[in-house]
């Protein structure tokens, strides 16, 4: 098991996240000795999933570990998570011995049968690729699955025999590869040829291109590379929700939000829509919390989709193509021509959001119109800003971000919970920033027992909980009225004694002024803080009343199948 981990740490890897099994005691033991790697004790499995997420979004990949069975399947809902958004997580499950599957024993965590594999295939499924390890192939197999969650960038599910995990590995050990090193996707020469003809052709001729970056060139690393082909190119770009923050939000060639008719600038929807060449870099996903709803309306006719190893421009698709040469072959065209595509004259065609008013004071309640504006300029340059799903993350991705912060939310899969231990994990994997949470009360009560590891680890974040008592974004979309969409009432300022965090800031605040004294202390405060803000419940909707009814069709019958 040593040989593994060594592996995995190889990849800048340092912490590994779960909860201790009998059947994973001999993985917990190996982390828990080994030099490069640390143990950080979740309080159940599916909050160290998220953490794990959360820790590899920044560091490039982590580790979750579990046992068989009750374990494993308490963390699918995290790794799949992290299969939906792109985020390689090597989940590692210690299994039952050889021994008691060759005897056909019946043990516990089973379904009281000797069918031992029946979880593998469920817990696979969460990955691109999956081994069972053994001494005799584990230098062969890790290697494959190593290479193939990385060249995705999606989870990988690995299993160790109790017993096999204690035995000396077979072959010649391979010395770390770093992360940097591991090959991406390779482009077959003629259609990379074929691909940056058909950009600078299109280019040329287009009066008014834009380019749109996605994560997934965070994923792969390539985000310094796009800030070079910006520079190189001259172009405009705007994101999507998904993608937001991928650079400054101050960098010159930004234009703002794209979310259909919930873009930020408004009058963006129609730069985006009216554009004669759109270029995406890594394939726009256009899932409804993507595209406002469905309310955007892109001509396929117009985009160049470069996605991680494949491209499609109308009609046309390359199936071998790599966008990490596509975007060093268009900067080395750009460079090589001195020359840039023209679009819209010498003038912006829109001007990115500005800062929000400050609104409310002294005694007034605090509420959503108060809170954003305040929270924007209370973000420092270096701050990671960890927003959950409700209606929290429609409000910060409608926000403009401070220059030099960056965002992290999980759009896609949208498991509300997901952020208070992914806020864990990127303290963890990235010390140097600041990590500042915010989530509603609803998703902070589902995960809530990793602000208690919070303090055990060290980890210093700012932990904001916007206290509306209901679940946000349900009692949004379910029309009012429904008590199922209540919440008990939690003394949230009270949780980060409870839980052992020691030299930590808490408190609540419900007026203007109070939240205002509040940001000033927790800014002046060297250590952990929490905020709990109070919002009132009734307060607008984040989201308009025509987007709404478009939901609520969506979830009832066509008037044809009722016929």
């Amino acid at each position: 098991m040593t040989y593994v981990l060594d592996r995995l740490a190889d990849l800048g890897i340092g912490h590994v996240f779960g909860v201790p099994g009998d059947y994973s005691f001999p993985l917990n033991d190996a982390v828990e000795v080994h030099p490069r790697l640390q143990w950080v004790p979740s309080a159940n499995e599916l909050n160290a999933a998220y953490a794990a997420d959360g820790y590899a979004r920044r560091r490039g990949a982590g580790i979750v570990c579990t046992t068989y069975g009750v374990g494993e399947l308490s963390a699918l809902n995290g790794v799949m998570g992290a299969m939906a958004e792109r985020v390689p997580v090597f989940h590692l499950v210690g299994t039952p011995s050889v021994r008691i599957v060759r005897q056909g024993l019946i043990c516990h965590h089973t379904l009281g049968d000797t069918r031992y594999d029946r979880f593998e295939a469920i817990s696979a499924a969460a990955g691109c690729v999956s081994a069972r390890l053994t001494p005799e192939n584990v230098v062969v197999e890790l290697e494959r699955v190593i290479d193939k969650a990385l060249e995705d960038s999606r989870p990988a599910y690995l299993t160790v025999p109790m017993d096999l995990a204690l035995m000396p590995i077979t072959g010649t050990p391979i010395q770390g590869t770093p992360m940097g090193a591991v090959d991406q996707h390779a482009s077959v020469a003629v259609e990379l040829e074929a691909v940056l003809d058909l950009v600078m052709g299109r280019l040329a001729e287009a009066a008014r291109p834009l380019v749109m970056p996605t994560v997934t060139l965070k994923r792969f690393g390539l985000v310094e590379t796009f800030a070079a082909f910006l520079e190189a190119s001259g172009l405009a770009y705007a994101t999507t929700p998904m993608d937001k923050s991928l650079l400054s939000e101050g960098h010159p060639a930004f234009l703002g939000m794209y979310n259909g008719a919930r873009s930020t600038p408004a009058a963006l929807q129609g730069v985006v829509e009216d554009a004669d060449l759109l270029i995406d870099f890594g394939g726009l996903v256009m899932e409804d919390l993507n595209t406002g709803l469905w309310s955007g309306h892109l001509d396929a006719s117009r985009v160049i989709s470069l996605h991680a190893d494949w491209v499609q421009a109308g009609d046309q698709v390359f199936t071998s193509v790599s966008i990490s040469e596509v975007l060093a072959g268009l900067i080395k065209r750009f460079q090589a021509t001195g020359s840039r595509p023209s679009h819209w004259g010498e003038q912006r065609p829109v001007q990115p959001e500005p800062l929000l008013p400050l609104r409310g004071e002294g005694d007034q309640p605090t509420g959503s119109a108060s809170f954003y504006g305040r929270l924007q300029r209370f973000l420092r340059p270096t701050d990671l800003l960890v927003t959950d799903t409700g209606t929290c993350m429609l409000k910060l991705n409608a926000m403009r971000l401070p220059d030099g912060v960056a965002i992290e939310s999980q759009t896609l899969w949208g498991s509300i919970g997901w952020a208070t231990p992914a806020a864990l994990g990127c303290a963890l994997a990235d010390s140097e920033r600041r990590v500042v949470l915010v989530t509603g009360d609803g998703a902070h009560q589902l995960t809530v027992q990793e602000i208690g590891v919070m303090g055990f680890t060290g980890a210093k974040p700012v932990v904001i909980v916007l206290n509306n008592g209901l679940y946000g974004v349900e009692a949004l979309l379910s029309e009012t009225g429904h008590a199922y969409n209540d919440l008990p009432p939690w003394r949230y300022a009270q949780l980060p004694e409870a839980f052992g965090c020691q030299g930590w800031w808490s408190g609540r605040v419900s007026t203007v002024a109070e939240l205002e004294q509040a940001l000033v202390a927790i800014n002046a405060h060297d250590g952990g803080a929490y905020l709990e803000v109070m919002i009132p419940p009734e307060e607008s909707q984040p989201l308009a009343e025509t987007l709404i009814e478009t939901m609520h069709q969506t979830a009832t019958p066509h008037p044809e199948a009722a016929e």
